[in-house]
C-alpha cells in the first residue's frame, strides 16, 4: 500500500506539471521537474540506531527547479544558480522508524556549467512529517523504558525540521532530459520542541531524470552595481522555547547578538560578534539528570556569554548564517551530575573535553539559521543553536544591520545604506 500510495503521489505530481505545461500556466517561461530515487545510510551507531539494524533508509526526491532570471543582484553574484521547490518521501527502512515526507525550498548553485556538465552545490531547509515518533510506540507515560528495544526514540513528534547539503551534477541526454545525480547529507530533528530528540543524519546517494520545459526562453540580464557598503553590524534579540527532557514543560530562552561583518564580496561576509544567552531549563526542577539535583539555580547559572566567528551569505532579501562560538562565560559546566573522567565531579575548565554523558553540552558552540529582511535594513530571524552535533534549541528573532556607506559614496553627510527598492537605481 505504501508503494502503490508513493507510485500514486509521483504520477499526481508529474501529471500536474504536465497540465500546467499544456494550459500555458507556468507563463512559458523556463522549468524542470525532477524525479530522483536514492538510498542511503545512517552516520550514528549509538544505541538508539544498533536496535534497529539491519536497516537503512531510502526513498525518492523530487523537485520542480526554475533557472535564474538574472533579475536580481544577489542571482548575478553567486553565477545564476537555479532556485527549486523539492519533496522528499523517506522510508526510514524499519516498522519503528516509519516513513517521512519533507517539503522544502533549495538552491543549485553552480560550479562547473558546460553543454556537457553541470555541477552544483545544494542547499535545502525545510520541514518534516514522520509516521512513527516516540509517543506512537509501546510507551507507557507513567513508566516509560528510553532503552527498550522496542520505541522510537529518534524523533519525539510528528513535525521536525529538514536539512541538507548535497553535491549535484547533471549530464545532457537530450535537450530537454539530462540525467541527474545527488550525493550528500540530510538531517531531520525537531530542535527539543519535543522530547526525546536524538534525529536523523543521513548520508544518501541518487540517481535520476530531470526533464526541461520552455528551453529556448531566457530574458536579458540586468547589470548591477556592487553593494555600496563593505562594514555592517548586527543587533539581534531572539527567544524560544526548550523541553529538557519528556513529560516537562517548555522552559523559556533567549539570546542577545551583536557583530560586525566584513563583506568579502557581493554575496558573502565573514567577521566577529558576541552572544548572550539564557536557558531556563538550566535547573534542577527539569527532570533532567545532566545538571545536579541539590543546587538552586540563580538567574546567572542559567547565562552563557561566548565570542563567535560569523558567516553571511547573502541572496537577496534572504540572508543564510552559520555561526561558530566559543564560550567565555559558562557556570553550568561545573553542575554537570556525573563523574568526568579527567577531572571528577564538579569544577571543569572553560575549555573543557565533552565526555560523552552530555552529548548536548561542549564548550563551544554553532548556531545556523536563515534572516529574512521586511523592510529597510529590519529582519526577520530563524535560527537553531547546536552543542557538537546535538539541537539545544530553536529560536525565532528580529535584528537590525546597520551598513556603513563606502567613503566614496558619502553624501550630503549620510554615512549609512539603507536596502530601497531598487537601490541601484
Amino acid at each position: 500500500m505504501r508503494r502503490f500510495s508513493l507510485l500514486l503521489l509521483i504520477c499526481a505530481l508529474w501529471g500536474s506539471f504536465a497540465m500546467a505545461q499544456e494550459t500555458g500556466a507556468t507563463g512559458g517561461n523556463k522549468f524542470a521537474i525532477k524525479v530522483e530515487p536514492f538510498h542511503g545510510a545512517y552516520t550514528s551507531h549509538s544505541y538508539h540506531f544498533e536496535k534497529f539494524r539491519p536497516f537503512s533508509p531510502k526513498g525518492v526526491n523530487l523537485g520542480l527547479e526554475l533557472p535564474s532570471s538574472q533579475q536580481r543582484p544577489w542571482q548575478q553574484y553567486l553565477g545564476n544558480p537555479t532556485w527549486g521547490v523539492g519533496l522528499s518521501v523517506i522510508d526510514f527502512g524499519h516498522t519503528m522508524m516509519g516513513e517521512a515526507v519533507s517539503m522544502y525550498p533549495y538552491l543549485l548553485i553552480p560550479a562547473v556549467r558546460s553543454k556537457y556538465l553541470g555541477i552544483n552545490f545544494k542547499v535545502a531547509a525545510g520541514l518534516g512529517l514522520v509516521t512513527e515518533h516516540w509517543y506512537t510506540g509501546n510507551v507507557d507515560p507513567d513508566n516509560y523504558e528510553y532503552y527498550s528495544p522496542d520505541v522510537n526514540t529518534i524523533f519525539g513528534c510528528y513535525l521536525n525540521a529538514y536539512l541538507s547539503a548535497a553535491l549535484n551534477i547533471s549530464v545532457p541526454i537530450t535537450k530537454n532530459i539530462a540525467l541527474n545525480g545527488e550525493a550528500g547529507y540530510f538531517h531531520m530533528s525537531n530542535g527539543r520542541t519535543c522530547m526525546p530528540n536524538i534525529g536523523a543524519d543521513i548520508l544518501f546517494a541518487g540517481v535520476g531524470v530531470i526533464t526541461t520545459f520552455n528551453a529556448q526562453s531566457s530574458k536579458e540580464p540586468i547589470l548591477f552595481p556592487d553593494l555600496p557598503y563593505k562594514w555592517s553590524l548586527n543587533i539581534t534579540g531572539a527567544a524560544g522555547a526548550h523541553r529538557a527532557w519528556m513529560y516537562y514543560p517548555l522552559y523559556l530562552i533567549s539570546s542577545f547578538h551583536t557583530g560586525a561583518v566584513y563583506s568579502v564580496n557581493n554575496w558573502y561576509g565573514v567577521g566577529l560578534g558576541m552572544d548572550v544567552f539564557y536557558n531556563g531549563a538550566i535547573d534542577k526542577n527539569t527532570g533532567r539528570s545532566l545538571y545536579r539535583q541539590d543546587l538552586e539555580y540563580t538567574t546567572m547559572d542559567k547565562i552563557r556569554a561566548g565570542l563567535a566567528l560569523n558567516n553571511e551569505f547573502r541572496f537577496g532579501v534572504v540572508t543564510a548564517m552559520v555561526d561558530w562560538g566559543v564560550y567565555f562565560f559558562n557556570p553550568s559546566r561545573n553542575y554537570y551530575d556525573t563523574d568526568h573522567p579527567i577531572y571528577g565531579y564538579g569544577k571543569r575548565p572553560l575549555f573543557y573535553k565533552n565526555d560523552g554523558a552530555g552529548t548536548d553540552e561542549a564548550f563551544h558552540y554553532i548556531r545556523f539559521g536563515m534572516k529574512f529582511r521586511i523592510w529597510d535594513n529590519l529582519y526577520l530571524q530563524a535560527s537553531a543553536k547546536t552543542h557538537l552535533h546535538i539541537c539545544e534549541y530553536v529560536e525565532f528573532g528580529l535584528g537590525y544591520q546597520i551598513p556603513f556607506l563606502k567613503k566614496n559614496l558619502h553624501k550630503e553627510g549620510n554615512t549609512l545604506f539603507h536596502h530601497k527598492k531598487n537601490w541601484w537605481k
